[in-house]
């Protein structure tokens, strides 16, 4: 009996420590139309396994509790309708989906800073994001959509209402079956007080790693090592994997410095500063087996009308950095092929 138990604790050893296979994803932004055949091919081509599937909630400013979603006033793939279409096309193709439904707030507010003004404000936003998140924890489970993200970048929200996230998890862990995490900012993840209830501590990795204008390869690896061993650290903590639910970088001068600049700053094209910094990310997490992967910030269906290299925005599309997704990529499914 003791000789069984022995060999029974070795594979538990085994399993518990070995390599999984990586989400390769990309971050699927919705549009006004139906995704079509040729929109879904870019994604075929750079070797994602992955997409979120992203619909949205509007809300009018930093303390209007009134969140508006699934309206017809909105663009198709933001809807319930348009979301189950992008989900169903993905999967016809192979492609895993995450639904991560958002907040976004008139102007750009940083959605981190919502606050209401009174406690009944509070119960309003509550009442109107239980539905909203509700709402699409059905579609995934309907869709059998494999990951489900509760929320992103709401600091604020979670700070003041600790309580209502708590139970907020748990209504939906009862409609939904799947996977759990929620999209935590940068400077938010180590505070992020139910990771236990989920299955990855996701993040949002828009971690500063340099000043430099045009940073080198080592540059950009030298900056990430405090940001990592303070990340493994949680993962060990909560003994769960980290999920980077968003992460890239403009393809721009000084794209290190700030890289959750969402501007429309004219900085000076740098494709291959955009380029090294996808590569360095790749370099430091991809191998960890505490990394579950993550998805590219982020990927346009019209795919011949983004990016290229004119362009400092944050998409890899018709630039190098996408090359350099493609090969990281393929490199994972060919693993995944020969059984890792």
């Amino acid at each position: 009996m003791k000789k069984l138990f022995f060999v029974f604790t070795l594979i538990i050893v085994s399993c518990s420590s070995s390599k999984f296979d990586k989400v390769n994803g990309v971050s699927f932004v919705s549009s006004r139309e139906e995704v079509s055949q040729h929109h879904i091919d870019p994604v075929l081509n750079v070797q994602a396994n992955y997409a979120a599937i992203m619909p949205f909630g509007f809300i009018r400013d930093l303390n209007s509790p009134e969140l508006v979603f699934d309206s017809d006033k909105q663009w198709f793939g933001e809807t319930r309708e348009g979301a189950k279409q992008y989900i169903q096309k993905l999967h016809q193709n192979g492609v895993s989906v995450m639904v991560k439904p958002q907040i976004w707030i008139s102007g750009g507010k940083f959605t981190g800073n919502m606050s209401m003004p009174t406690a009944g404000d509070w119960d309003k936003l509550e009442a109107s994001y239980e539905k909203f998140i509700l709402l699409y924890a059905a579609l995934a489970e309907e869709t059998q959509s494999d990951i489900f993200c509760i929320g992103t970048e709401l600091k604020s929200f979670i700070n003041n209402r600790p309580e209502f996230w708590s139970n907020l998890i748990l209504k939906v862990k009862r409609i939904y079956n799947g996977q759990l995490t929620y999209a935590a900012n940068w400077d938010e993840y180590a505070k992020t007080p139910f990771w236990s209830q989920l299955d990855y501590i996701g993040v949002n990795a828009y971690f500063p790693l340099c000043e430099e204008e045009n940073p080198t390869i080592e540059t950009l690896s030298e900056g990430w090592q405090p940001w990592k061993t303070d990340i493994q650290k949680l993962a060990a903590q909560e003994d769960k994997p980290v999920l980077f639910t968003e992460f890239g970088y403009r393809s721009m001068d000084f794209t290190g410095k700030k890289p959750w600049l969402v501007d429309r700053n004219r900085a000076d094209v740098n494709l291959r500063a955009q380029a090294d910094a996808t590569q360095v990310i790749f370099d430091e997490f991809w191998n960890e087996n505490w990394f579950a992967g993550g998805f590219v910030w982020k990927w346009f269906m019209k795919h011949d009308q983004v990016g290229g290299h004119g362009d400092n925005r944050f998409t890899p599309q018709n630039k190098p950095a996408e090359s350099v997704i493609r090969k990281q990529y393929a490199q994972e499914k060919k693993a995944r092929l020969k059984g890792r």
